[in-house]
Protein backbone atom coordinates (compact mmCIF):
# COMPACT_ATOMS: atom_id res chain seq x y z
CA UNK A 1 0.00 0.00 0.00
CA UNK A 2 2.71 2.15 1.05
CA UNK A 3 5.26 3.88 -1.29
CA UNK A 4 8.05 5.89 -0.78
CA UNK A 5 7.50 9.42 -2.64
CA UNK A 6 8.99 13.38 -2.83
CA UNK A 7 7.36 15.05 -0.17
CA UNK A 8 6.68 19.23 -1.50
CA UNK A 9 5.51 20.35 2.05
CA UNK A 10 9.00 20.31 2.74
CA UNK A 11 9.73 23.15 0.35
CA UNK A 12 7.88 25.81 3.00
CA UNK A 13 9.94 24.77 6.33
CA UNK A 14 7.63 27.74 8.02
CA UNK A 15 4.57 26.14 7.76
CA UNK A 16 5.80 22.99 9.46
CA UNK A 17 7.48 25.32 12.12
CA UNK A 18 4.32 27.21 12.45
CA UNK A 19 1.48 24.29 12.70
CA UNK A 20 4.26 22.80 15.05
CA UNK A 21 3.85 25.59 17.69
CA UNK A 22 0.01 26.46 16.33
CA UNK A 23 -1.08 22.53 17.56
CA UNK A 24 -1.68 23.11 21.00
CA UNK A 25 -3.99 26.29 20.99
CA UNK A 26 -5.62 24.98 17.45
CA UNK A 27 -8.43 23.72 18.95
CA UNK A 28 -9.25 26.57 21.29
CA UNK A 29 -9.53 28.66 18.42
CA UNK A 30 -10.81 26.04 15.41
CA UNK A 31 -13.17 23.37 17.17
CA UNK A 32 -16.17 24.97 18.32
CA UNK A 33 -16.57 27.65 16.01
CA UNK A 34 -16.65 24.95 12.80
CA UNK A 35 -18.33 21.61 15.22
CA UNK A 36 -21.61 21.87 13.06
CA UNK A 37 -20.33 22.87 9.53
CA UNK A 38 -17.40 19.86 9.67
CA UNK A 39 -20.73 17.36 11.00
CA UNK A 40 -22.83 18.24 8.73
CA UNK A 41 -19.93 18.20 5.82
CA UNK A 42 -19.18 14.42 6.65
CA UNK A 43 -22.84 13.43 6.61
CA UNK A 44 -21.55 12.86 2.76
CA UNK A 45 -19.86 9.45 4.42
CA UNK A 46 -21.75 6.24 4.09
CA UNK A 47 -23.73 4.50 7.10
CA UNK A 48 -24.46 1.42 5.82
CA UNK A 49 -21.17 -0.24 4.00
CA UNK A 50 -17.81 0.31 5.64
CA UNK A 51 -14.98 0.95 3.21
CA UNK A 52 -11.82 2.75 3.38
CA UNK A 53 -11.81 6.21 4.41
CA UNK A 54 -8.40 8.60 3.79
CA UNK A 55 -8.27 11.71 6.14
CA UNK A 56 -5.62 13.63 4.33
CA UNK A 57 -4.28 16.62 6.45
CA UNK A 58 -6.13 15.32 9.56
CA UNK A 59 -4.75 17.98 11.67
CA UNK A 60 -5.44 17.31 15.55
CA UNK A 61 -8.00 15.23 14.63
CA UNK A 62 -11.54 17.12 15.49
CA UNK A 63 -13.55 15.47 13.03
CA UNK A 64 -12.69 11.71 14.43
CA UNK A 65 -15.32 12.13 17.31
CA UNK A 66 -17.67 13.26 14.20
CA UNK A 67 -17.13 9.78 11.79
CA UNK A 68 -19.18 7.07 11.64
CA UNK A 69 -17.52 4.12 13.10
CA UNK A 70 -17.98 0.91 10.31
CA UNK A 71 -15.13 2.50 8.06
CA UNK A 72 -11.52 1.99 8.14
CA UNK A 73 -9.53 5.45 8.06
CA UNK A 74 -6.19 6.41 7.13
CA UNK A 75 -5.35 9.43 8.85
CA UNK A 76 -2.47 11.46 7.21
CA UNK A 77 -0.69 14.58 8.45
CA UNK A 78 2.91 16.22 7.38
CA UNK A 79 3.16 17.65 11.21
CA UNK A 80 4.28 14.93 13.91
CA UNK A 81 2.93 17.21 16.48
CA UNK A 82 -0.59 17.65 15.20
CA UNK A 83 -0.47 13.70 14.82
CA UNK A 84 0.35 13.15 18.44
CA UNK A 85 -3.08 15.39 19.56
CA UNK A 86 -4.97 13.58 16.82
CA UNK A 87 -4.35 9.85 18.18
CA UNK A 88 -6.68 9.93 21.51
CA UNK A 89 -9.49 11.75 19.26
CA UNK A 90 -9.62 8.44 17.12
CA UNK A 91 -9.44 5.47 20.09
CA UNK A 92 -12.68 4.40 18.87
CA UNK A 93 -12.08 4.10 15.36
CA UNK A 94 -10.13 1.99 13.28
CA UNK A 95 -7.27 3.80 12.34
CA UNK A 96 -3.96 3.90 10.16
CA UNK A 97 -1.88 6.87 11.53
CA UNK A 98 0.60 7.82 8.85
CA UNK A 99 3.27 11.32 8.74
CA UNK A 100 2.83 12.07 4.96
CA UNK A 101 2.10 15.09 2.73
CA UNK A 102 -0.95 15.47 1.07
CA UNK A 103 0.93 16.15 -1.91
CA UNK A 104 2.51 13.31 -2.47
CA UNK A 105 0.62 10.58 -0.75
CA UNK A 106 2.47 7.44 0.09
CA UNK A 107 -0.42 4.89 -0.76
CA UNK A 108 -1.52 2.90 -4.08
CA UNK A 109 -3.77 4.41 -7.03
CA UNK A 110 -7.77 3.32 -6.06
CA UNK A 111 -6.75 2.43 -2.24
CA UNK A 112 -9.43 4.14 -1.23
CA UNK A 113 -13.34 4.40 -1.27
CA UNK A 114 -13.17 7.96 0.26
CA UNK A 115 -11.57 11.26 1.09
CA UNK A 116 -11.86 13.31 3.38
CA UNK A 117 -10.27 17.09 2.76
CA UNK A 118 -11.11 19.27 5.67
CA UNK A 119 -9.05 22.42 5.97
CA UNK A 120 -6.34 21.41 3.73
CA UNK A 121 -6.91 21.98 0.33
CA UNK A 122 -6.90 26.04 0.88
CA UNK A 123 -3.78 25.25 3.31
CA UNK A 124 -1.55 23.45 0.92
CA UNK A 125 1.21 25.61 -1.40
CA UNK A 126 -0.28 23.40 -4.34
CA UNK A 127 -3.65 22.87 -3.86
CA UNK A 128 -3.87 21.08 -7.54
CA UNK A 129 -1.43 18.87 -6.70
CA UNK A 130 -3.47 17.78 -3.22
CA UNK A 131 -6.73 17.47 -5.22
CA UNK A 132 -5.08 15.38 -7.78
CA UNK A 133 -3.25 12.86 -5.90
CA UNK A 134 -6.77 12.52 -3.65
CA UNK A 135 -8.16 11.59 -7.02
CA UNK A 136 -5.37 9.23 -7.35
CA UNK A 137 -5.56 7.30 -4.14
CA UNK A 138 -9.71 6.94 -4.94
CA UNK A 139 -11.41 4.38 -6.56
CA UNK A 140 -13.92 4.97 -9.43
CA UNK A 141 -17.10 6.13 -8.20
CA UNK A 142 -15.91 7.05 -5.08
CA UNK A 143 -16.18 10.44 -3.47
CA UNK A 144 -14.16 13.59 -2.03
CA UNK A 145 -15.89 15.42 1.01
CA UNK A 146 -14.10 19.24 0.98
CA UNK A 147 -14.67 21.80 3.50
CA UNK A 148 -12.54 24.35 3.24
CA UNK A 149 -12.82 28.50 2.35
CA UNK A 150 -12.53 29.26 -1.44
CA UNK A 151 -12.81 32.58 -3.55
CA UNK A 152 -15.98 32.37 -6.02
CA UNK A 153 -14.31 32.62 -9.82
CA UNK A 154 -14.50 36.48 -10.57
CA UNK A 155 -14.56 36.99 -6.85
CA UNK A 156 -12.31 40.37 -6.42
CA UNK A 157 -11.69 40.09 -2.16
CA UNK A 158 -9.09 41.74 -2.37
CA UNK A 159 -8.15 41.75 1.61
CA UNK A 160 -7.87 38.44 1.28
CA UNK A 161 -5.79 38.11 -1.55
CA UNK A 162 -3.52 41.08 -0.22
CA UNK A 163 -3.23 39.17 3.25
CA UNK A 164 -2.23 35.62 1.20
CA UNK A 165 1.62 35.91 0.40
CA UNK A 166 1.91 35.94 4.41
CA UNK A 167 -0.84 33.71 5.94
CA UNK A 168 0.23 30.93 3.70
CA UNK A 169 3.70 30.67 4.97
CA UNK A 170 2.61 30.52 8.62
CA UNK A 171 -1.04 28.85 8.41
CA UNK A 172 -3.29 29.28 5.13
CA UNK A 173 -3.70 30.40 1.87
CA UNK A 174 -7.33 32.59 1.59
CA UNK A 175 -6.97 33.07 -2.56
CA UNK A 176 -7.33 29.69 -3.56
CA UNK A 177 -10.64 29.60 -6.44
CA UNK A 178 -12.11 26.05 -6.22
CA UNK A 179 -13.06 26.34 -9.63
CA UNK A 180 -10.14 26.54 -11.02
CA UNK A 181 -8.55 23.80 -8.38
CA UNK A 182 -11.68 21.43 -9.78
CA UNK A 183 -10.46 22.06 -13.97
CA UNK A 184 -7.05 20.48 -13.31
CA UNK A 185 -8.49 17.25 -11.90
CA UNK A 186 -10.65 16.18 -14.98
CA UNK A 187 -11.44 12.57 -13.75
CA UNK A 188 -13.31 14.03 -10.97
CA UNK A 189 -17.09 15.10 -11.34
CA UNK A 190 -19.32 17.92 -9.02
CA UNK A 191 -21.75 16.00 -6.91
CA UNK A 192 -22.60 19.27 -4.44
CA UNK A 193 -21.19 22.35 -3.26
CA UNK A 194 -23.22 24.29 -0.40
CA UNK A 195 -22.22 27.45 1.52
CA UNK A 196 -21.28 26.46 5.60
CA UNK A 197 -20.02 29.02 6.94
CA UNK A 198 -18.69 33.00 6.99
CA UNK A 199 -21.64 34.32 4.21
CA UNK A 200 -20.60 30.94 1.73
CA UNK A 201 -16.44 31.65 1.76
CA UNK A 202 -16.39 27.80 3.71
CA UNK A 203 -18.10 25.55 1.30
CA UNK A 204 -19.05 22.06 1.66
CA UNK A 205 -17.95 19.77 -1.44
CA UNK A 206 -18.63 16.18 -2.42
CA UNK A 207 -16.78 15.06 -5.86
CA UNK A 208 -16.88 12.02 -7.84
CA UNK A 209 -14.31 9.73 -9.41
CA UNK A 210 -15.54 9.15 -13.01
CA UNK A 211 -12.63 7.30 -14.36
Amino acid sequence: MMKPLVQPYRSNPLLRISYSLIAPVYDLVIERPMRAARTRSLRALPIEVAGRVLLSGIGTGLDLPLLPTLHHYTALDFNAAMLSRARPRGASLQVDWVLGDSMALPFADGHFDHVVLHLITAVVPQPQRCLSEAARVLKPGGTIILFDKFLRHGQIAPLRRLLTPLSRRIATRMDVIFEEVLREVPELELVSDAPMLAGGWFRGIVLRKIT
